[in-house]
């Protein structure tokens, strides 16, 4: 029996995908629930997994096309024996190599780095869990490429002069460039700025961070105590919290609040919903497992989509000072930076202190100046006494 394997419906807002990888070929066998092929979305990558046994016939879509909701992607036969498939009809499928049975399981985003660096997964050895191969393996493998190039005879010669590279944008990348833009022209973006004294937070992550991570097993990070301090904040200023909807101003009476992370893929913003409702633990513990999923290609819609405040962090990065972008339709953006041990005055005397610069960029059109410096004001505050947090005040 002929089985028609089908584009999954789309998420809302989202009008088609792109062919990322093919698992199998056309004469392969396949199982239940094994996935047979990646598509990349402007957010995350959807595997589409076979409904049952049986054997690939054709492959209607190359690496690469656009298919639409409900578009056939393959044809299957259920039930088929694996000896009978060498006569099936193939469309051949450009860039992709027909996988073993004992080809080595790989998420989304590992396996996209192995088809972009040429590299046999086979000859990988995995760290992860029940020896998975994740990103780290496959970098180590790719860095250890030139030495063996350069090691072995037949290598070519480099070629001279200024070479390019063309390398497509991805559609996440393509996606991210639309609403920088489309946040550029429709809002009036303005930042303010302000420094913080985490003395305070870092004496309590010191004091704590032993017994905390013993009973939560997460570490105290910032974060956490800059989500909490950004929850209270709205509170104060809700404002801060809404969204512009046409003539209208929308004011959130929950805290979603996005946490931008980096992926191989580029920047997403995973939500903390009813982030005002969650323990330090439980930020500590959500930021975590986004990481990982951000890491591994994972990231469903529902964790991207929605969100009414977002924080970014460039100071993981290195970065002194930046003026972060809004994330529409967000109103506003907390960005964090590098924490540098500076000398600062305190009571007429001149001690030193880890400080950290803070910016918040805002949409003018509905967030005044005043209101803006304020929860910044409060979100300072905050931190540089951080048992407000716990007193709500």
């Amino acid at each position: 029996m002929s089985i028609e394997l089908r584009v999954p419906q789309l998420p809302e807002s989202v009008s088609d995908a792109t062919i990322l990888s093919w698992h199998k070929q056309p004469g392969e066998s396949v199982s239940q629930d094994e996935t047979l092929v990646d598509l990349e979305t402007d957010k995350v990558v959807l595997e589409v997994p076979a409904p049952q046994d049986g054997v690939l016939t054709e492959i209607r879509f190359k690496v690469g096309e656009t298919v639409q909701a409900e578009d056939v992607l393959a044809l299957m036969e259920a039930g088929k024996a694996v000896a009978g498939a060498a006569a099936v009809s193939s469309t051949p499928v450009e860039n992709e190599a027909a996988a073993s049975d004992e080809a080595p399981v790989l998420s989304p985003a590992v396996r996209r780095l192995v088809n972009e660096s040429g590299i046999d997964p086979t000859t990988i050895k995995g760290s992860g869990k029940n020896g998975r191969i994740v990103k780290a393996d496959v970098e180590a493998a790719i860095a250890a490429q030139p030495t063996a190039a350069a090691a072995s005879p037949a290598a070519p010669p480099a070629a001279e002069g200024r070479v390019e590279e063309r390398v497509p944008m991805t559609r996440l990348r393509k996606r991210v460039a639309e609403r920088l833009v489309e946040a550029q022209h429709t809002a009036a973006i303005l930042t303010t700025f302000n420094e913080v004294n985490l003395q305070a937070v870092s004496n309590l992550r010191v004091t704590y961070r032993e017994s905390f991570e013993k009973k939560h097993d997460v570490r105290l990070g910032f974060m956490s105590f800059f989500v909490k301090a950004a929850v209270e904040a709205l509170k104060q200023f809700p404002i801060i919290n809404a969204t512009m909807d046409g003539d209208d101003i929308l004011y959130h009476g929950y805290f979603d609040i996005g946490i931008a992370v980096s992926s191989p893929r580029g920047l997403v913003v995973p939500i903390l919903r009813d982030a005002d409702q969650l323990s330090f633990a439980a930020i500590e513990q959500r930021i975590r497992e986004y990481g990982e999923k951000a890491k591994q290609g994972t990231l469903s819609y529902d964790d991207l989509t929605g969100g009414t405040f977002s924080i970014t962090n460039g100071g993981v990065f290195g970065s002194m000072l930046s003026t972060p972008i809004l994330n529409p339709p967000q109103s506003a953006i907390l960005g964090m930076h590098s924490i540098q041990q500076r000398p600062m005055v305190e009571k007429g005397e001149i001690v030193i202190r880890p400080m950290m610069y803070l910016a918040l960029s805002y949409d003018h059109r509905i967030i005044d100046g005043r209101d803006a410096v304020q929860f910044l004001v409060t979100i300072k505050q905050l931190l540089e006494d951080p048992s407000r947090l716990l007193l709500e005040i």
